[in-house]
């Protein structure tokens, strides 16, 4: 056994015992789903952040860094807009909604808002589309452990899986919010460390500027190659209605801390954002000739810092998987054990019946989880399932319902089921060929809101005719 996986191990080991000895004091689905709505700023500021960091963020975002250049910045700077936005707009009027209906999660909103059929639909949705984006956190963390530290493939998604299932399944959102916490201390530690040494090791900017492959604005931060800009459209109304974050939301003891927790989390990321593109950049400089431009991270981690540095960044960047990972077993457990199993399997189920449901319902995503990552080929690609069907089923329906009143169930449904079909569409006839503003997630919401606003426009004239 290397070192490297050594240390790995005893941190992972570290990593379930403080989650499980948190978890000891939940009792009931309330502390398991929304932390008994005690998250201060502090915690809130902590488990965004750590939850926004994930696969993508490092990973992926590297890759981009070296195939793309600066402008793979939008990948996590996106995330940081997004972030700013459910700080100051969403995050504290759906609190509002949560806190005085009693709402644990984002299908109690849908069907406080709009009924039992929309639940239903999103509750399956999510199911389907947050298992492709937990297999990307999990082959994001065994791409990593098989470069790093000579670990095969199924031994790196395997102990990823153990760690997230472990603590997240012992404690909710209690445990994830102080698990999270540590391990942001260890990924903020590690990125700080690897950037400026990994850029000095290779020998400084001027360096990566020279080793700048002919790829148009490759040194530009608005767009160069295929990223850019446009990844707004992707990843922005994700980090605004994903269910996995407004969940933490709820759990926020007041306004207060939504706005300077989750306004805190979104600068770090704009800041933070830099990082992963710099070191994607340097590892250009060490092979400019990389087939697989997602191993990018793990060339820096081995070739561009010493071996007691390439260890504590490999902590960090595993600590960012994990706390993302379980942001996502967050999902699926509370969508099945309440928004499927309390709503419509077992109404007359006691919270100790939905307490247990949502755990073991942790430990089934976690296997799964395990079981696709072994079969999906990137990260990126994972991701993008994920983040397109969730901006395109969630962003209108939740925004519309925090902001409107009259519109109901057939502008939900429509706007779902319009927004999924645009994208599908898009997607098999590649729109970004014709334009990059035709991106297949835009399309989608764009579509979506014009079928929200159409049927909502037949119903109000359909009201007068009647009247």
């Amino acid at each position: 056994m290397s070192g490297q996986l050594a240390g790995l191990l005893l941190y992972s080991a570290g990593l379930i015992a403080f989650g499980v000895w948190i978890g000891r004091r939940v009792d009931s689905s309330g502390g398991f789903f929304v932390a008994d709505r005690k998250l201060g700023g502090f915690l809130l500021f902590c488990t965004i952040l750590a939850a926004n960091i994930g696969a993508g963020s490092t990973v992926g975002a590297a890759g981009l860094g070296y195939r793309d250049g600066l402008s793979a910045w939008w990948w996590v700077g996106s995330a940081g807009i997004g972030t700013i936005v459910l700080a100051l707009w969403v995050g504290p009027r759906i609190w509002r909604v949560a806190s005085d209906n009693g709402l644990l999660t984002v299908g109690d909103f849908l069907e406080h808002r709009y009924g039992r059929g929309v639940r239903a639909m999103i509750a399956i949705l999510l199911w389907l589309g947050t298992l492709a984006i937990l297999a990307g956190q999990l082959i994001a963390m065994a791409e990593i452990l098989q470069v790093v530290a000579g670990a095969p493939r199924w031994v790196g998604a395997l102990i990823g899986g153990l760690v997230m299932t472990a603590y997240f399944s012992a404690g909710g959102l209690v445990a994830s919010a102080w698990v999270n916490m540590v391990q942001l201390v260890v990924l903020v530690v590690g990125f700080a460390v690897a950037v400026p040494w990994a850029l000095g090791a290779a020998g400084g900017w001027d360096a990566v500027v020279s080793a700048a492959p002919a790829v148009d604005g490759y040194l530009s931060l608005g767009q160069g190659g295929q990223s850019g800009w446009i990844y707004l459209a992707l990843l922005g109304p994700a980090f605004i209605v994903s269910p996995g974050l407004l969940q933490k939301v709820y759990g926020a003891v007041d306004q207060r801390a939504i706005r300077t927790g989750l306004l805190a989390a979104g600068v770090a990321l704009m800041i933070f954002a830099f990082a992963p593109a710099l070191l994607g950049m340097v590892a250009r400089t060490i092979d400019p000739s990389l087939v697989q431009h997602e191993q990018a991270l793990p060339l820096v981690l081995t070739q561009g810092l010493p071996p007691i540095l390439g260890l504590l960044g490999l902590a960090a960047v595993f600590s960012a998987e994990i706390s993302s990972a379980d942001a996502i077993l967050f999902m699926l457990s509370t969508s099945l054990s309440k928004d499927l199993y309390k709503r419509f399997v077992r109404p007359d189920a006691t919270d100790r019946d939905v307490l247990r449901v949502a755990r073991w319902a942790a430990v089934a995503g976690g296997v799964l989880g395990v079981g696709l990552a072994l079969v999906l080929p990137s990260v990126i690609g994972s991701l993008t399932i994920f983040y397109s069907l969730l901006s395109v089923s969630l962003f209108v329906p939740v925004v519309a319902g925090l902001y409107t009143r009259r519109p109901g169930v057939a502008e939900a449904f429509a706007a779902i089921g319009a927004g999924l079909l645009a994208l599908l569409v898009a997607r098999l006839i590649d729109t970004t060929e014709a334009s990059r503003l035709f991106d297949p997630t835009l399309v989608g919401i764009v579509v979506s809101a014009i079928a929200f606003a159409l049927v909502s426009l037949i119903r109000r004239s359909g009201e007068k005719e009647a009247g």
